[in-house]
């Protein structure tokens, strides 16, 4: 099963959040170019603006979420 969804956990000083990306198939067939997620993954930090230094990330089959006193 391919695993389409990125998760990542973004800790900003200004501001930590959440970023869920769901791969396109053209992003999808590109990943699979690459020898590990993480060098595909730094092709996307222009695009989705993102900053991996300060972060951390999974991918996943399907995410799912629990939220605990919201």
């Amino acid at each position: 099963m391919e695993q389409r969804f990125i998760v990542i956990l973004n800790f900003n000083p200004q501001s930590g959040e959440i970023l869920k990306i769901r791969l396109t198939d053209a992003e999808l067939a590109e990943s699979e170019k690459y020898e590990d997620m993480e060098s595909f993954l730094s092709t996307l930090e222009e695009r989705y603006n993102l900053d991996l230094s300060n972060s951390v990330w999974m991918v996943t089959n399907e995410p799912s979420e629990r939220k605990i006193g919201f």
